[in-house]
């Protein structure tokens, strides 16, 4: 995150800065030129050519914040509605078999919700919503337990020991430790 306490500006910072920007927005239908007004206003010239833009777009309420950055883009309402898809299963959403991944999760929200969003942020919103990774009921019936503490007794020792014994040596390869 940008801001160590967590996430975007205070609502006072953000109100002093939208200021700012309704300022430098009093300027342009003044005609104001945009050096005077980035000087004046002790802002770089390429934030008050992007504010100009705007503003020509979309007049002072486009130089309106947009709110806090963090705010979630599925709402409770939303995820509420989105927690009964589940529970149909996933052929119901035209996927071959029965594994839930965050991937599937994700055309399920950009289909049903029309939000589009990454995977990341889809396992962010399960997790704020308690939902967690799937893990599997039962052992699989392939399993061969005997092979398995076969593979634990004689294999994997083997294995554990086999990396090199830390000891006392020189950083260089052609001079021989020092002791």
């Amino acid at each position: 995150m940008r801001y160590p306490e967590g996430g975007g500006l205070t609502a006072e910072r953000r109100a002093f800065r939208e200021g700012i920007r309704f300022q430098a927005g009093e300027r342009f239908a003044a005609g104001e030129k945009t050096a005077v007004i980035a000087r004046d206003l002790r802002v770089s010239v390429r934030s008050v050519e992007r504010w100009r833009r705007a503003w020509r777009e979309g007049g002072m309420e486009a130089l309106r914040s947009a709110g806090p950055a963090n705010s979630p883009t599925v709402t409770d309402g939303q995820f509420a509605v989105l927690e009964e898809e589940p529970g149909k299963g996933p052929a119901a959403h035209g996927f071959e078999d029965e594994r839930w991944t965050l991937a599937r999760v994700q055309t399920v929200i950009r289909r049903r919700l029309r939000v589009s969003l990454s995977v990341a942020t889809v396992w962010r919103l399960l997790k704020r919503h308690g939902w967690t990774w799937q893990a599997p009921a039962r052992r699989a019936l392939e399993r061969d337990e005997h092979t398995v503490e076969l593979w634990k007794r004689e294999v994997w020792p083997r294995v554990k020991d086999s990396r090199r014994r830390p000891v006392p040596g020189s950083s260089s390869r052609t001079k021989p430790d020092s002791r």
